[in-house]
């Protein structure tokens, strides 16, 4: 496998003006500490998007709506009038086709009503939800024959221009802005002006275009179900929709988020359907096919800045993260994205740019109040989620593939994002990485996994074993060749990563996982003895590694696991250290809840009751560890705290008293664990605790 050198991105970075940046971003990071690989596999899980880590996870571990009127009636005269612009005659033949399928509501009656009274009516909401058509349609209720669409660039003084005959006008999505705003003054002049041609005008502007002081109605679109029910029933009848409402397709698509118009191109498969043209097989795939769509006309709009499309990448990574972060994160992507398209050009980031609600609405996405994990708890934060679920990583994968240009700033980026203080950046790192390297698995090794593995940093060997984890989730090509070449490789760095995400892989290569690491440790055992002196410390950090590898593939994968382990612990001598020590840091492992669980004292307790052999084997490498003198005293601690533990948890007693008497098999086992229960301190350093006593007459005579 290539293990090639990553693209120089320097004069990219310095052409950003990134350099300071980077440079307060490791001041930022995180000190170098080494968190137990428990406490990283769990940052790993609950950190990753939309769940995707939870096969890591071993068994029990749209019609017209709302509307409100805003500000008072306040006429003042208006400025001069901007030169007018064009307007054209919408044919009536476009009005006749939308009339068909189109859905209105009660509100839409109200709608309607007031827009035949007061001749003029705003109609304020999101992109791409359906205003425009809304529109034209209340103005075709009122049976006008004309209706005329003026240009959006039209200043709202010069709407004036066009309003001398008995028609209807649309002005969809007008341009407004901080400096030409539409006022109320605008409203009750051209009031005046349709009243005397006896005309009505509709005006659309977007939610982030409105003002206190306008009078507007908030609209959204009717459900996609409404929508698609209305066009198939105006082609096929009721019939037509009953016989295509239940396909498992459509089902699906209703339950993501979709625009009116993507229901409608929709409802035509669905037409297709029944005429004969288009199979189901086909139809389940129009799904994928409308993100992959949507998310190239979002990167190739010339009309959306480069600050927006960094936004969608941005929040591709951080879908179901909090928005400030997404947010955040996006503006130092785009000073990437920049120094790529305008190398001799600095652009600063507008500080107060951009709402967070007409940025949601861009993007699809929805804005809700969730809890965020944090290493201090669940902490209160506003979370930000694209609607559609393919969204995120198709927007990832389509910048990686079809738009090669955007590589050096997403390789720049993400490499920042890996070296972050925070766990939750530095596993959503991994997570696109590992998007990525689905996608191209040459380039994302080249230019993400293998530097991050070839780094003596512990959080990017991390970020590299993380992201050959996820990958594999995701279906990449090769991941389990590759980690196994890095498992018996000569690098130690390579060995290194393998080793830790065999570990994270246990629920899902368990055999493989355990024959690799337990390869890795006969290796590792095998050439200790010539190691020289002034290696040491290597050699120790890699045993730590393998050691915690075993343990995570111990309580993650469980039984098949646990025979390998406990039958190697007995006849393979050169093994045996590492192994039991991967079970004592098993042993030591609690559940992250108030009662502090012991994982593997729990296991024995259900073992005990449903799984005799594994009860028998959980006893059978406590039995080797208290006897290995190795680790004698580290269980008898460890012992120690799972009777402090039941001191705590009355529940657990009859469990721990029960594997006290099956450990022991001599006399000097007996002495051994009796000794422990005499003369161990109680959780505040007293004397024995109670239950201490009782667990003594557990122990055989």
């Amino acid at each position: 496998m290539s293990q090639s050198e990553p693209e120089n991105t320097s004069d990219n970075e310095k052409s950003a003006g990134v350099g300071e940046e980077e440079k307060q971003e490791k001041t930022d990071a995180a000190p170098e500490q080494r968190p137990p690989a428990w406490a990283a596999r769990r940052d790993l899980i609950e950190h990753s998007p939309r769940n995707l880590a939870g096969g890591l996870v071993h068994g029990p571990q749209y019609g017209l709506a709302g509307g409100e009127v805003h500000g008072n009636l306040n006429i003042q005269i208006g400025g001069h009038r901007e030169t007018s612009a064009v307007s054209g005659e919408i044919p009536s033949e476009v009005l006749a086709r939308m009339s068909v399928a189109f859905v209105e509501s009660e509100l839409f009656a109200k709608a309607l009503t007031r827009l035949r009274d007061e001749r003029v009516l705003v109609l304020s909401g999101g992109d791409s939800t359906g205003r425009r058509a809304a529109a034209l349609m209340l103005l075709h209720r009122l049976g006008i024959s004309h209706i005329r669409d003026i240009d959006s660039t039209t200043s709202p003084a010069a709407v004036l221009d066009h309003l001398g005959s008995p028609a209807g006008y649309l002005l969809a999505n007008i341009s407004v802005s901080r400096t030409r705003p539409l006022r109320e003054t605008h409203l009750f002049a051209i009031r005046e002006q349709l009243i005397n041609s006896d005309g009505h005008l509709v005006v659309t502007v977007a939610e982030s275009s409105t003002h206190r002081d306008l009078a507007h109605l908030s609209w959204e679109p009717p459900s996609s179900e409404d929508v698609l029910a209305a066009h198939v029933r105006s082609q096929e009848g009721s019939s037509g929709w009953e016989r295509v409402r239940d396909l498992a397709a459509v089902r699906g698509f209703l339950e993501q988020d979709h625009t009116p118009q993507e229901a409608a191109d929709f409802a035509k498969q669905l037409l297709a359907v029944l005429a004969g043209g288009v199979s189901e097989e086909q139809l389940s795939s129009y799904g994928e096919q409308s993100a992959q769509t949507q998310v190239e006309s979002w990167l190739t709009d010339d009309t959306m800045h480069l600050r927006d499309k960094a936004f969608l990448i941005s929040l591709g990574v951080f879908d179901q993260a909090p928005y400030a972060l997404a947010a955040e994160l996006a503006d130092r992507l785009f000073g990437y994205l920049h120094a790529t398209e305008s190398p001799d050009a600095r652009e600063g980031v507008p500080v107060f740019g951009s709402s967070r609600s007409s940025r949601l609405t861009l993007a699809r996405a929805r804005g809700y109040q969730a809890t965020e994990t944090t290493a201090w708890g669940p902490v209160d934060q506003y979370m930000a989620a694209f609607k559609e679920s393919a969204l995120p990583t198709r927007l990832l994968d389509t910048a990686w593939m079809l738009y090669p240009s955007a590589r050096p700033a997403l390789i720049s980026w993400l490499r920042a994002l890996a070296a972050d203080g925070r766990p939750l950046v530095r596993t959503r790192a991994s997570a696109a990485a590992a998007v990525l390297t689905k996608s191209d698995l040459s380039s994302g090794l080249a230019h993400l996994v293998e530097p991050w593995a070839q780094d003596r940093s512990y959080i990017s060997r991390l970020a590299a074993a993380n992201t050959f984890t996820l990958a594999h989730l995701l279906g990449a090509p090769a991941i389990p060749e590759i980690l196994h070449d890095w498992c018996v490789g000569e690098d130690e760095n390579y060995r290194w990563t393998a080793i830790r995400a065999y570990g994270l892989l246990g629920p899902v290569l368990p055999e493989k996982a355990m024959k690799a690491l337990i390869t890795a440790a006969r290796e590792y055992c095998r050439k200790e003895d010539r190691k020289k002196e002034h290696e040491e410390e290597e050699r120790s950090e890699e045993l730590l590694e393998l050691v915690e590898a075993i343990q995570l593939l111990l309580l993650s994968a469980r039984g098949p696991v646990l025979a390998e382990l406990s039958r190697l612990a007995d006849v393979d001598a050169q093994v045996r250290d590492p192994l039991l020590g991967a079970f004592l840091l098993a042993c030591e492992q609690r559940a992250e809840d108030t009662e502090s669980r012991p994982l593997v004292l729990e296991w024995y307790a259900d073992a005990a009751e449903q799984s005799p052999s594994e009860a028998a084997q959980l006893t059978v490498l406590w039995r080797s560890a208290l006897n290995d003198r190795r680790h004698t005293d580290h269980g008898l601690k460890v012992m120690a705290d799972w009777v402090r533990h039941v001191e705590r948890t009355p529940t657990a007693e009859s469990a721990l008293a029960r594997l006290l008497a099956e450990i022991p098999e001599k006399p000097p086992e007996r002495q051994r664990l009796r000794h422990l229960l005499r003369t161990m301190s109680s959780a505040d350093g007293g004397p024995p605790p109670s239950v201490a006593e009782r667990l003594l007459t557990a122990l055989p005579h």
